[in-house]
């Protein structure tokens, strides 16, 4: 474990468990370390060092000339707000990420969702979100949206709000709004694109 002496779970939830690791600073000086995980003892990545992913992040858009971004406004219990972000979610048991994006997009939009495969893999491998307090990785799945009069269909814990945003729309949302960093750094790349090409950021 190189750094790491020991590894305790501390406790014992459905969801997301708390887990305590002791290590060795630099100095030689013992210490303490805290992180959250949804994995099960046996695959923490502290124990497996794998990457694959946990979660997707969905960069949608509209097929229309002037292409719309897919953006939800979802309220979120651990900052008790309404929050600025993209469609997203865990990838069930035996999906693959493709997969976990189109039903996704379906429950908490109403949308059809096709994923594009254009430019680098590096644009869709897995990546750690905040590997300071949690080990999960995500990825993120590009693609269009079509069928965009149905409905979405919302668990009873979740209080979200679709809706297709124009590159005004998206500043003033970078401007004005609470949002998530991942969700922010897409609109950066939605904002960089040329109108005619969504995904023109991902041509090498």
């Amino acid at each position: 474990m190189g750094r790491i002496h020991s590894i305790e779970k501390q406790t014992d939830n459905p969801f997301l468990n708390m887990y305590h690791l002791t290590f060795t600073d630099r100095d030689g000086r013992d210490g303490n370390y805290y992180f959250c995980t949804r994995n099960s003892d046996d695959r923490i990545k502290v124990r497996t060092h794998s990457l694959d992913a946990e979660g997707i992040c969905i960069y949608a858009v509209t097929e229309e000339a002037v292409p719309r971004l897919v953006m939800i406004k979802e309220y979120r219990f651990p900052v008790d707000e309404e929050l600025y972000t993209l469609p997203a979610g865990l990838i069930d048991p035996g999906e693959t990420a493709a997969q976990a994006a189109v039903r996704e997009m379906k429950e908490e939009c109403g949308f059809t969702f096709r994923e594009t495969k254009r430019g680098a893999a590096f644009y869709r491998r897995p990546h750690f979100l905040v590997p300071g307090f949690s080990d999960e990785p995500g990825c993120t799945v590009f693609g269009t949206v079509t069928d965009l009069d149905n409905a979405a269909v919302n668990e009873s814990t979740e209080w979200i709000r679709p809706m297709l945003c124009d590159k005004q729309e998206v500043r003033r949302i970078l401007e004005e709004e609470k949002m998530s960093v991942r969700a922010a750094f897409l609109c950066f790349m939605f904002l960089s694109a040329p109108d005619d090409d969504p995904f023109g950021f991902m041509m090498e």
